[in-house]
């Protein structure tokens, strides 16, 4: 086959000094890695129109249709790195480089790209200043008079391994950033190895739906969230959550390039076959630092024993890991069953359609959950999920009695917990809606018992994040969001939208502000971040700003109802609500 060579914009960022960084507090700053990658950078890619060829665990590489898409995409990223290490201390700061070249590339057949266009990107890359970005003659010369850019020359510049010397352009952002001319400099600023994955880390990718019917999707990734379910109840092994792992569904994906992006040494993939009464699962564990195979199998069974068969794969992995097991882990490690596999395809189909959050399918899934219960009285995990679909209809005035809907998730919650004290599930909904009954010390001690029974459950520290927030111990719920976030690098959204009011609530508004607008990159029709953000702007006197946000909040739901807020919000202390309404205050936007 020949070469496919091609012109290129390419953009090449990493993060300055990462290996000091990794050695103060290794993972603190990979949470925060995975947290920027997916809340600002990926989604600033995206809009931009890039493609990532290559990430590394600190940098990346990125092809772009044009230079102005890479030199507006990396002036974004760079402002929003300026205001968010706004009062961060020096030493604490992640801080990228970012060099862009016009050049000729060589596509390979699995979409790398090689050749001295590569090279130069990461070589100008090399001799930036941290927060700068320095573009090529060739790069600078495609965007100087489409953009209002104010550069620096640095004349012709011998870079490492490349023949001729390039003369350097520096684009200042946010602050003036000059970049370092001189070739010594390249050695100052040489990039450093990627740090490892955790020792004991693993991701669940979505098992492939071989049954051919489209229908049976919700079966392949029911197995493979049960299997996330047993082995966060590991407190030997990181498990990434449901939420991450699921973004690789539908993707052909590289394994390697899946370890690297959700930072685990170990990635469990695999397919399910359904047809009439027999299963067929397929499960491969492999190391994503070597791409080599630790354990296949392939599993011919009755669908009767579909949960040996997940009990099976994950004895398996705890094996092939060699992990040692504590007394009692053996016991919780069993899936939770049901004898009739008509309630269990009831509570699939359900626990599915109550994961998209939405009015309609939330009560599609409750009915089902329903129709499970119907059919085992006793399955625990239907108990659980349907108590959570009550409570999600009464927090989201999806039903036309809200009260009665919170009556009916606490007694779904509380039966799953009288059934199983050991299903995680059962106490995350009890927790949920004991926090939602203004029952704060309950919510608190539920959410703890989640923590202790899977330590690797995100949904256990967003609940204890949540439940310290609105008990007025806001200081306390940052450090179990964070934790939330590292499990979950693909995080929600929303998760932004809790961390931003605990910051909020301590009087942290600056901070409050970059999260909220990061959120909003995500998210633009949310319209509690926006009542946030104009609090925040009102306690910060940034008046125009919080009009302009309150103003948005109407256009995009002209219902929105502080009083409202004001009921179902559980705030223990009803003057932290009141805080919100202060900043809107200020800002001249509420009597």
């Amino acid at each position: 086959m020949g070469e496919n060579r091609k012109l290129a914009a390419i953009l090449a960022a990493d993060v300055v000094g990462y290996s000091r960084l990794a050695s103060a507090d290794e993972d603190r700053i990979l949470a925060r890695l995975r947290a920027l990658r997916s809340d600002l950078i990926d989604p600033t890619i995206a809009v931009h129109n890039g493609r990532v060829i290559k990430r590394t665990g600190d940098g990346a590489l990125v092809e772009f249709r044009s230079v102005v898409d890479a030199v507006r995409c990396a002036v974004e990223v760079q402002n929003a790195m300026v205001e968010r290490n706004a009062g961060v201390p020096q030493d604490r700061r992640i801080e990228f480089r970012i060099g862009i070249h016009l050049g000729d590339v060589v596509e390979e057949s699995d979409g790398d790209l090689m050749g001295d266009g590569v090279n130069i990107a990461s070589r100008l890359e090399g001799v930036a200043a941290p927060g700068a970005i320095c573009l090529s003659e060739d790069a600078y010369r495609q965007v100087k008079a489409r953009l209002d850019l104010s550069v620096t020359d640095l004349g012709s510049t011998q870079l490492k391994n490349i023949a001729e010397p390039i003369r350097i352009y520096s684009l200042q952002v946010g602050v003036a950033a000059l970049a370092k001319s001189t070739v010594t400099a390249y050695a100052a600023a040489s990039r450093v190895p990627a740090a490892s994955p955790p020792a004991l880390s693993i991701a669940v990718l979505p098992f492939a739906n071989m049954s051919g019917d489209v229908e049976q999707e919700y079966f392949a990734d029911g197995i493979s969230e049960d299997i996330i379910t047993a082995l966060s109840k590991l407190s030997q092994l990181f498990v990434i959550a449901r939420n991450s792992s699921f973004t690789f569904k539908g993707r052909n994906v590289n394994v390697q390039e899946v370890g690297r992006g959700l930072g685990v040494r170990y990635v469990l993939e695999g397919s399910v076959r359904k047809s009439g009464s027999r299963v067929r699962i397929t499960a491969q564990l492999i190391d994503a630092t070597s791409g080599g195979h630790l354990w296949a199998e392939r599993f011919d069974r009755d669908l009767t024993d579909i949960f040996a068969v997940q009990d099976d794969v994950t004895q398996q992995i705890v094996g092939a890991l060699a992990l040692n097991l504590r007394e009692g882990d053996q016991q919780r490690l069993a899936a939770e069953q049901t004898e009739s596999l008509e309630a269990y395809d009831c509570f699939l189909r359900g626990r599915e359609h109550m994961w998209r959050l939405t009015r309609e399918q939330n009560t599609q899934g409750r009915e089902l959950l329903q129709r499970a219960i119907e059919l085992d009285p006793k399955f625990v995990p239907a108990y659980a999920f349907l108590a959570v679909t009550h409570g999600l209809a009464y927090i989201n005035q999806w039903s036309q009695s809200p009260s009665k809907s919170l009556d009916q998730a606490i007694e779904a919650a509380t039966r799953a917990v009288a059934l199983d004290d050991q299903y995680p599930y059962a106490h995350w909904a009890l927790g949920v809606v004991k926090l939602h009954s203004r029952q704060h010390d309950a919510a608190i001690a539920e959410a703890e018992r989640v923590i202790a029974l899977a330590p690797n459950f995100v949904e256990g520290y967003e609940n204890l994040g949540n439940a310290l927030h609105y008990a007025g111990r806001s200081a306390e719920a940052l450090a179990y969001f964070e934790r939330a976030m590292a499990l979950n690098p693909y995080y929600p959204d929303l998760f932004l939208h809790f961390y931003a009011q605990a910051m909020f609530q301590l009087g942290r508004y600056e901070e409050a502000v970059v999260i909220l607008k990061r959120r909003l990159v995500r998210n633009p029709n949310t319209d509690v971040s926006r009542v946030l953000l104009a609090a925040s702007y009102g306690h910060l006197g940034r008046f125009e700003e919080a009009r302009g946000e309150w103003a948005e909040v109407f256009r995009i739901n002209p219902d929105y109802s502080l009083e409202h807020r004001r009921k179902v919000l559980p705030y223990k202390n009803p003057a932290d609500f009141e805080r919100i309404v202060d900043g809107l205050r200020q800002a001249g936007l509420t009597s």
